[in-house]
């Protein structure tokens, strides 16, 4: 193995769900200026908008997550070429 081409910064990083509020603690070096308490700990929090607890694919369920308005955009563009 190459030295020098590895990280050295990991750290406990905390990473949450915001389609359903779920935290889960792992190592990372992802940057991160915004901290999160969770079981009372603090740690530097990386938000998502979608994981493993909230992917259907993981859950078995067919959830549509719309945060950006993407949907709502398409429909107004294309309504013109409606049938």
């Amino acid at each position: 193995m190459k030295k020098g081409i590895h990280p050295e910064n990991y750290r406990l990083v905390a990473f949450k769900d915001m389609s359903n509020d779920e935290v889960f603690i792992t190592k990372s070096t992802a940057e991160t200026k915004e901290t999160i308490t969770h079981e009372g700990v603090e740690y530097p929090v990386v938000k998502m908008e979608i994981s493993r607890t909230s992917h259907p694919f993981y859950t078995g369920k067919s959830k549509l997550i719309d945060t950006a308005g993407r949907i709502d955009k398409f429909k107004t563009k294309y309504a013109k070429h409606g049938r």
